[in-house]
């Protein structure tokens, strides 16, 4: 994941197995390291490897995270994921939740401010249950924003983390706000 950019956990089990060869790759499931283990090690490497960078980096995804939070506030969103927790690489995406009951308002508000994106339909495994979310992907300055969009009324319902398999944390507007202030008075205390 931090060598090669991969940005899915199942992704980068599916690569390592490969290497043990096609037919061993089928039966490595339980010998692989769990999604909060790869997590764990690839933030450990990142603290290593780029403690000078990470600190600026986290700070300029945050701010634009941001941004589109709050262009995005019609549609109640949250930042998720590896900027959210801090364990992000040079090729980190920004991921957001959006709610919606309609994909179109969204590509509308899009299409209106004149950002180009592109729409995919997910499938999600939620208990067994397949369901398709609509995923819309734009990008800032070579920077992958990926908003899923969920019904409004899933707003409350917190999707489990795939590392922890607890609901997953989230920010909103107000909390990514503090989450920034905090780091750059943080920062200026160790200057």
């Amino acid at each position: 994941m931090y060598e090669d950019g991969v940005r899915e956990y199942r992704d980068a089990k599916r690569k390592a197995a490969k290497r043990f060869g096609p037919e061993k790759s089928l039966s490595l499931g339980s010998h692989l390291p769990t999604n909060a283990e790869i997590h764990a090690e690839l933030a450990g490497m990142i603290a290593v490897k780029e403690q000078f960078l990470l600190p600026e980096r986290l700070l300029k995804l945050r701010v634009a995270a941001l941004r589109y939070l709050e262009l995005f506030c019609d549609f109640s969103p949250y930042l998720v994921g590896s900027v959210l927790s801090g364990a992000v690489t040079s090729r980190s995406d920004i991921d957001i939740h959006l709610f919606s009951d309609s994909l179109e308002e969204v590509e509308t508000l899009l299409a209106r401010r004149g950002i180009a994106f592109e729409t995919e339909t997910v499938p999600i495994r939620k208990g067994g249950i397949v369901t398709d979310y609509a995923h819309v992907y734009l990008e800032d300055e070579g920077t992958v924003i990926e908003c899923s969009v969920y019904p409004t009324k899933q707003r409350r319902n917190r999707t489990l983390s795939s590392i922890t398999g607890k609901p997953m944390e989230r920010a909103g507007t107000t909390q990514l706000r503090k989450i920034i202030a905090d780091s750059l008075h943080q920062e200026g205390m160790n200057e």
